[in-house]
């Protein structure tokens, strides 16, 4: 009966990690079912003992390290407008510092030129280098070194 001690300990710390979103609960919840399955053998309370701390410790000093930096790092797709930025388009209206149109995706988009001085003609390919809003700001594709 001791493996269901371990179950029901199990169970409490992985709701404390659903509350804390910490993964210190979560690893030590893995650690009690660890003990469970071992309990569950029929090996004593001593082994029991330290099979949840051997998996406890691997848990919190080799996972969780690993965990916390895969969590930190941005994710490599972009999404929404930011997808957007270094796609090609075509100018449907002449592109100037102040308006424009393009055709981005399928869309229309308005648009202005990164450079203030360039005045970008219709059919020309262009880069949409950032978005403001719902303005492309883009820059000819001939330009670009």
């Amino acid at each position: 009966m001791p493996w269901f001690i371990w179950l029901l300990v199990a169970a409490a710390l992985g709701a404390a990690e659903f509350f804390t979103l910490t993964l210190v609960f979560g690893l030590l919840a893995g650690a009690a079912l660890v003990a469970a399955v071992v309990a569950g053998v029929g090996i004593g309370l001593l082994g029991q003992l330290l099979a949840l701390a051997a998996a406890a410790a691997a848990g919190l000093v080799v996972i969780r390290p690993i965990a916390l930096r895969h969590m930190a790092q941005q994710p490599l797709t972009r999404e929404g407008s930011d997808a957007l930025i270094g796609k090609r388009a075509e100018v449907m209206q002449e592109v100037t510092a102040t308006r424009g149109l393009i055709k981005l995706s399928g869309e229309e988009w308005s648009a202005r030129a990164l450079d203030e001085t360039l005045v970008i003609p219709v059919g020309a390919l262009v880069d949409v280098m950032e978005i403001e809003g719902a303005t492309a700001i883009v820059y000819p594709r001939e330009l670009l070194p």
